[in-house]
């Protein structure tokens, strides 16, 4: 249980990369995130980030044990964040949206990574809390970001 629980906290693998671990987890989240929208456009990417959220605390201690605190190979939180940015995404599942979730990926990076708006006192909090509510709220700015940006193209291009 103790090896699957590591394998599923350093997201399937991806935690392991020998450098940016989390870029690399929140790149292969994309994949399920994008087919969420499938599910629904609001509570596809909402219950991607409920189970991957309770995965992370699911795997949290056993990671924390093992890695150390707040350890780079747990990635399972990039999930749960990278998640919130495709809440209401309009995604018509062509080669169109590459861009826009591009564009998403990034917007989470930057906030995940430089932790600017309260994310890094967030971060600060006991436990599996502070690992997990700091990529909810990148995810959150990321989005915030990124339907200012898909308003502002729409609105200047007459789309």
């Amino acid at each position: 249980m103790k090896a699957l629980k590591l394998f599923i906290g350093a997201g399937f693998g991806s935690g392991y990369a020998p450098v940016a671990p989390g870029t690399f987890g929140s790149l292969l989240a994309l994949v399920p995130a994008y087919f969420s929208l499938a599910f629904h456009p609001i509570f596809g990417p909402l219950l991607f980030m409920f189970v991957f959220s309770l995965l992370c605390f699911w795997v949290g201690k056993t990671c924390s044990e093992v890695w150390g605190a707040d350890p780079g190979k747990l990635v399972m939180d990039e999930f749960a964040g990278q998640a919130i940015v495709f809440i209401s995404f309009s995604a018509t599942f062509d080669s169109r949206d590459w861009i826009w979730i591009l564009v998403a990926f990034a917007l989470f990076r930057f906030f995940d990574i430089l932790k600017p708006l309260g994310i890094n006192q967030i971060q600060k909090l006991k436990g599996n809390w502070g690992v997990l509510l700091d990529d909810i709220l990148a995810g959150f700015y990321a989005l915030l970001c990124l339907k200012t940006l898909i308003f502002l193209v729409n609105y200047f291009s007459g789309s």
